[in-house]
């Protein structure tokens, strides 16, 4: 079986392409100029030839009304080169140069008062070449009659034969050497830009840290690297990160998958009728656990990988904050306080919102010495929900990696088990999917008070 070929054919680069296509098109502007000077030049000598033929005609006509020649009229340079006729109005020779003087009529007679006619014509008796002549009528005593004159073309169409055969010669080379400089020209342009793949694609797992050499300028290179260095840091920092996360979660896990392991030994090697409800208790307390810090992994997961916002609904978010007083009530842990709870609407998932809620309510009671208040508001456009305890509060240096996730804050504030350090965690993804903020601050009686903001709707 042959290998896969590592890099696109060489006619098939981005280099390549633009050689080709800039190739073309300038062979097409070349070929368009080349027919239009060919044309324009013919124009050009036609009309010359045209310009002789009038001056001719006005220098012999008089000498035709005058009768000065009878029927021989003057020739002009060669004897293949020009003609002259004089014919009545039936078509009949009157006078001819000696080159024709037997030849028919090589125009139709024309009325007076009628204009010169300009034509070509082919088989003249004295050659076998083409012939420009110009006809107009001249009035004589004898009556109307007209006068002919004609020059050969020969000269006309030799000038543009040379000048095509000069351009057909001339015009594949010139495109040649325009296609060659133009492949150096593309290169040298496209190197940096290869120089920056080459150096990306030799970056391995373990050198995220490389970047791209950036050169001085603010040229499209130049963007293009910062850009990539950009990412490269986005990348390094993500791959930092979720290693990060499932070093933590690994940890996190361990503790009651331990607990269990260690239970269950126990258990099996020294039986004990009396204890089985206690290890019964225990080991549905670490399996709880085990269960809270997987649905709280998993719902960071799912939020992460649908990156969409959470659909456009009304939610009543003061009877959101109801439910969660009610429940922290029934546990009576703590003294709630919900005086401050007023009405207020936002829009969003309420199942998120009655989540992050539900998350807050626990973290105050977690740290409350005992008492848990809640405050909804609104003002400004934006509903406003405090949750605070009366514990030991957080330090004002930890008040945003609180909000990261597995943080874990002093002996002080995290003195009881159960928590991951993923509840607030869950809360700041949810306020930024619905467009708010979660801060911490300090109320003046102490603790700590959590404050979620978000847009309101009528």
């Amino acid at each position: 079986m042959t290998s896969r070929r590592l890099h696109p054919p060489r006619f098939a680069t981005l280099r390549a392409k633009l050689t080709l296509f800039a190739t073309i098109l300038v062979a097409g502007v070349l070929l368009a100029s080349a027919v239009g000077l060919v044309v324009v030049q013919q124009r050009l000598l036609m009309r010359t030839v045209a310009e002789n033929l009038t001056q001719r005609a006005d220098n012999i006509e008089p000498d035709i009304i005058s009768g000065a020649f009878g029927t021989l009229l003057p020739s002009e340079g060669d004897r293949e080169d020009s003609f002259l006729q004089f014919i009545d109005d039936r078509g009949r020779v009157l006078a001819s140069s000696a080159n024709i003087r037997s030849a028919p009529a090589q125009a139709s007679p024309l009325p007076s008062g009628s204009k010169s006619v300009l034509r070509t014509i082919d088989g003249v008796p004295l050659s076998a070449h083409q012939f420009r002549i110009l006809a107009r009528p001249v009035a004589t005593d004898q009556g109307t009659g007209t006068l002919v004159v004609g020059k050969n073309l020969d000269d006309v169409r030799g000038s543009v034969s040379i000048l095509t055969t000069s351009l057909a010669l001339s015009l594949p080379v010139v495109l040649a050497i325009l296609a060659a400089l133009l492949w150096w020209l593309t290169g040298r342009t496209l190197r940096p830009v290869e120089n920056i793949r080459a150096e990306v694609a030799s970056i391995r797992g373990s050198e995220q840290h490389r970047r791209v050499p950036v050169h001085g300028g603010d040229d499209e290179i130049a963007r293009l690297a910062r850009t990539m260095n950009a990412m490269l840091a986005r990348v390094e920092r993500a791959t930092q990160g979720q290693r990060q996360f499932v070093a933590d979660a690994s940890h996190e896990l361990r503790s009651p998958l331990t607990r269990i392991r260690s239970a269950l030994e126990v258990a099996i090697a020294h039986p004990t009728p009396g204890d089985s409800e206690s290890t019964y208790q225990s080991l549905l307390a670490d399996a709880g656990q085990l269960q809270h810090v997987v649905d709280d992994l998993l719902f960071l997961a799912n939020s992460e990988a649908a990156g969409l916002e959470p659909p456009d609904a009304p939610v009543d978010l003061d009877d959101l904050v109801l439910d969660e007083v009610r429940h922290l009530r029934a546990r009576g842990k703590v003294v709630v306080d919900a005086s401050a709870v007023s009405a207020a609407r936002v829009s969003g998932d309420a199942r998120q919102l009655a989540r992050a809620i539900a998350n807050l309510a626990s973290n105050a009671e977690r740290h409350a010495s005992s008492t848990v208040s809640f405050g909804l508001s609104e003002h400004d456009g934006v509903s406003e929900l405090v949750v605070s305890d009366d514990g030991t509060g957080i330090p004002e240096e930890q008040r945003v990696a609180v909000f990261e996730r597995f943080t874990r804050l002093d002996e002080a504030r995290s003195r009881d088990e159960g928590g991951a350090g993923l509840g607030l965690a869950i809360v700041a993804d949810i306020a930024a999917r619905h467009q708010g903020t979660i801060t911490v601050t300090s109320p003046e009686s102490g603790g700590a008070a959590l404050v979620l903001r978000l847009p309101t709707v009528a």
